[in-house]
């Protein structure tokens, strides 16, 4: 049985939702380290839910080119 090794850090956080998308950075997980999945504990998912429906002012702003894939 393959046991996991997960690796505490801060990771950036990208969400698109309602034609809107929200980075936010520096974001405790537990990083699995062979795959790069990130584990995030209850309390982090609840503030990062609140950040998104609060649309408090960002630390900065990123523009961001987007592309149709055809």
């Amino acid at each position: 049985m393959k046991q996991e090794k997960l690796v505490e850090q801060k990771v950036t956080y990208t969400l698109f939702k309602d034609g809107q998308f929200y980075i936010v950075e520096n974001v405790p997980a537990r990083v699995d380290f062979e795959t790069g999945e990130q584990y995030f504990s209850p309390q982090t998912v609840q503030q990062l839910q609140q950040i998104i429906k609060q649309h408090p002012k960002p630390t900065r702003v990123v523009q961001t080119p987007v592309y149709n894939f055809s």
